[in-house]
C-alpha cells in the first residue's frame, strides 16, 4: 500500500446468508447475544430488547428487515452489535442493535479493493460490493433505522 492511499477500518459482519461490510466508525460496541423475548403483535424483524448502558434497545434482525426468515443465532455464535445513528431522529434514538449470525470481523480497506456490483437488493441493502473477491453488503443504516423509530411512535 503505497503512502499516499487511504485505507477505512470497516468490519465485516456476518449474517444468514451472507456478510455486511460497515465502517468501523459506526458501530459503538459488540456484545454477547442473549436470547430475549420480542412480545407478541411485533414486527417480523424484531429479535427482542437490549438493556445496554441504561437505554432499551430494540434488536434488530437484518434478514427479516430485508424480507427474509428470522433468524437467532445458535449458542456461543451470535452477537449484537449497536450501532451508532446517522438520521434525523439521532437526537431521541442515538443506538440501534442488530443480530448477527458470528463474530464481527475487523478489515481494513482501500478504495480499490471494494467495486459495486449490480444485483437483487432488498429494502435493508444499500449495495451490493465486491471486497477482495468476496460478496458483501451495505446495510441500508436509514432504513434500519426508521423501523426501530416506529416502534417508538
Amino acid at each position: 500500500m503505497s503512502e499516499n492511499s487511504q485505507s477505512l477500518s470497516c468490519v465485516m459482519i456476518p449474517v444468514s446468508d451472507r456478510q455486511l461490510l460497515l465502517p468501523n466508525v459506526s458501530i459503538a460496541e459488540v456484545v454477547d447475544f442473549t436470547s430475549t423475548d420480542a412480545g407478541t403483535n411485533t414486527p417480523d424483524w424484531l429479535v427482542g430488547y437490549l438493556d445496554w448502558r441504561g437505554l432499551t434497545l430494540p434488536v434488530i434482525s437484518y434478514d427479516a428487515a430485508n424480507g427474509n426468515a428470522l433468524t437467532v443465532p445458535g449458542d456461543n455464535r451470535g452477537r449484537i452489535i449497536i450501532l451508532n445513528t446517522i438520521g434525523p431522529h439521532h437526537q431521541s434514538t442515538p443506538f440501534m442493535a442488530m443480530v448477527t449470525q458470528g463474530i464481527p470481523s475487523q478489515a481494513r480497506l482501500t478504495q480499490d479493493q471494494i467495486r459495486q456490483l449490480e444485483g437483487e437488493a432488498g429494502p435493508a441493502d444499500l449495495m451490493q460490493v465486491d471486497v477482495d473477491g468476496e460478496p458483501a453488503w451495505i446495510p441500508n443504516l436509514e432504513y434500519l433505522e426508521s423501523l426501530t423509530t416506529e416502534l417508538r411512535h
